[in-house]
């Protein structure tokens, strides 16, 4: 079997696995797991040997025209280079290792089987992305993964803040989508065509006449999709989903698809110094301003989902400087950590029977009680926090390394953007140094009452934690052997940008224990009125499943009333923050200005349409009805029933036409 058949089966397993799993999973339920993990673990197998087929190499591709449109043709395309195959064994080795942990923690859930159907869709609408060699192609993908995290996110629906957190995902990605489609196509309308091989020997060319504009439409649908600043705000609400949902959307699938294309497309962007520029200051301010709010969360899904959406800035930074190698190295090595996070997450929520960090520090003993969540989870902080030798220093400094580059004149990419995205990715070092330790301390060394011991956790959790812990350690150790599968450019550290990198990241760390070393000294051992641990909550957690979810999980209702007004003075995000702290915990207030800016003028619009509608319109369809009834009731009078009356009336009528004759005839 050829590669392009290979390449061809990889997304098509998963697409046939959701399909069979919508058909039989309610009516033969003993197939539902069957048809969630074989086909999706089959297509990551497939992955792997197309990767190990290309090699690094020569792109291939193939294509066949899927139908014709009498101008811009589209076409069924398959481009497979080095960044494409690499990034389709994350997604495969993702899915599959979520797919398998969903297994025991949703294994109770009554909407388990269309939930597998739904993540087995979003992975195949994924790998169409990844390897697809037509833009519109690809945007089938794109769009499929907004449904699929629609319904996803969505899945607690019988929850207010899961139905808003899946609305508003699908919203904002969408508010997005809508410059982007209009971007594509004066893309293919001045290139002549979708192909993406197509697309770049245009810009090669100088044939793309607004490069500027078509970069910026672009962007705003990639800021939708990869959670950038301004339209990042859907992320963290999309928590309210089960935590392997998140695992997927934030390390393999929706949000790396945005960083993706624009490494598929980076020469569109390098036509445009300003386009740069602006995703180099986007990423800035995404980077550090998400890391900030990450300090103040108490909700540990909500860190990681503000630890992903500055990780994406680091992404976006690289492609800014144009080093696109780079920043697929830190999507890849981000990809295997961050899910390993989320899973992770997901053990410790289900023992501690909470997700609130201030309630995990007030039990004792939590690392005892689920030691593979602890030692993975450990691991893959300290990736994240890029300590040597773990898999984020290498992809990390790599980014820092394209940006320094950048800010020296050594590329063709603006100084002022490699300046930005230095500075800031220094700055954000320093603080996701300071909430990853955060992150730790609570959740693991508190001080308190027991944590309840609810039996060793399923074997389908915690042996996935160990196989995505792998690479978070590994795999940064291949940076001096993969620089064929990333344009031949070098990925290795330097010594300038290490020793930045990591002397900011330990003083951000040492910083933060020494703090919560000091406020657990002098707290009070008090309750926090805001804040209910409920360990007594959650459920018996033995054998091979998680029995039912606990009530954090299943109610999806916060277990504090503020996050900013939580009182916990043995949380060291308030102490370094001091008065950012409030304004960080709120997402610094985007959703209010959001809701000022947007949401009531428009509410208020409609409410105006509204009222012309009933007020004014709707008078005028009233009136022409009610003068039509005031003249069927005129002609009504007349029909009497009496043929006297009828007589009558027709001859006062002759008379009056006789009299009229005459007249006419007399001149009068």
């Amino acid at each position: 079997m050829n590669t392009t058949t290979l390449a061809v089966l990889v997304p098509l397993l998963p697409l046939l696995g959701a399909a069979a799993g919508l058909l039989l999973g309610r009516t033969s339920p003993g197939f539902t797991r069957p048809l969630a993990v074989l086909p999706t673990l089959a297509a990551a197998v497939l992955a792997v040997l197309v990767a190990v087929r290309q090699g690094g190499g020569r792109p291939i591709s193939a294509s066949t025209e899927l139908t014709p449109t009498g101008s811009v043709p589209v076409e069924l395309a398959l481009y497979l280079d080095g960044f494409a195959v690499l990034v389709a064994v994350l997604v495969g080795v993702v899915a599959s290792c979520v797919q398998i942990y969903s297994t025991a923690y949703l294994r109770d859930d009554p909407r388990y089987p269309s939930y597998a159907a739904l993540v087995s869709l979003f992975t195949s609408a994924m790998l169409l992305v990844v390897y697809s060699g037509d833009l519109m192609v690809l945007l089938v993908g794109w769009e499929v993964m907004g449904i699929c995290s629609y319904f996803l996110v969505g899945h607690y629906w019988e929850t207010p803040e899961a139905r808003a957190a899946s609305l508003k995902a699908f919203l904002v990605t969408k508010l997005g989508d809508v410059p982007f489609l209009f971007g594509l196509f004066a893309l293919a309308v001045d290139a002549g065509t979708f192909r993406i091989t197509g697309i770049l020997g245009a810009v090669a060319a100088g044939a793309i006449e607004h490069p500027t504009l078509v970069a910026l439409l672009l962007l705003a649908g990639v800021a939708g999709k990869s959670a950038q600043f301004p339209l990042h705000t859907w992320l963290p609400d999309a928590m309210a989903g089960p935590t392997p949902v998140s695992a997927l959307i934030h390390a393999a699938t929706m949000v790396a698809a945005g960083v993706y294309f624009v490494a598929r497309l980076l020469p569109v962007f390098a036509a445009s110094a300003a386009a740069l520029t602006v995703l180099a200051v986007l990423a800035a301010i995404t980077m550090a301003g998400a890391a900030l709010a990450a300090l103040a969360q108490d909700d540990i899904k909500r860190v990681l989902a503000y630890s992903t959406i500055s990780q994406l800035g680091y992404m976006s930074g690289a492609l800014a400087v144009g080093d696109r190698g780079a920043a697929l190295f830190h999507l890849l090595s981000h990809g295997a950590f961050k899910a390993l996070l989320f899973l992770a997450a997901g053990v410790v929520i289900h023992a501690a029977g909470t997700n609130s960090l201030a309630a995990m520090s007030r039990m004792s003993g939590l690392a005892r009680r689920i030691p593979d969540a602890y030692w993975t989870m450990t691991i893959a902080l300290l990736a994240l926090v890029a300590i040597p030798p773990f898999a984020g220093f290498f992809s990390k400094e790599a980014v820092l390394v394209a940006a320094e580059r950048t800010a020296l004149g050594e590329s063709a990419a603006p100084v002022a953007a490699g300046w930005a995205v230095l500075v800031s990715g220094l700055l954000t070092a320093l603080l996701t140094a300071a909430y990853a330790t955060r992150l730790w301390l609570l959740a693991f060394h508190g001080r308190g009452a027991e944590a309840p011991d609810h039996g060793r956790q399923p074997a389908a959790m915690t042996a996935v934690l160990w196989v995505l812990a792998a690479p978070s350690l590994a795999f940064g150790l291949t940076a001096g052997f993969i620089d064929d599968w990333f344009d031949g450019r070098p990925l290795q550290p330097t010594l300038t940008t290490a020793v930045l990198g990591t002397g900011v990241a330990l003083v951000g760390g040492l910083v933060t224990y020494a703090t919560w070393r000091h406020a657990t000294a002098l707290a009070a051992r008090v309750p926090i009125g805001d804040v209910a641990a409920r360990p007594e909550a959650g459920p018996p957690v033995s054998g091979a499943a998680v029995s039912e979810p606990p009530e954090a999980v299943t109610s999806r209702e916060p277990v504090y009333r503020d996050i900013a007004a939580a009182t916990d003075p043995a949380d060291p995000g308030r102490l370094l923050l001091g008065p950012l702290h409030r304004p960080a915990a709120a997402g610094f207030h985007l959703d209010a200005v959001y809701r000022a800016l947007f949401v009531r003028p428009v509410t208020a619009g409609a409410q105006l349409v509204g009222f012309l509608d009933r007020e004014v319109v709707d008078t005028y369809v009233r009136g022409a009805g009610t003068g039509t009834n005031w003249l069927g009731w005129l002609v009504r009078q007349a029909q009497t029933g009496n043929v006297q009356t009828y007589l009558s009336a027709l001859l006062a009528g002759s008379v009056v036409l006789a009299i009229a004759v005459v007249l006419v005839a007399a001149g009068v």
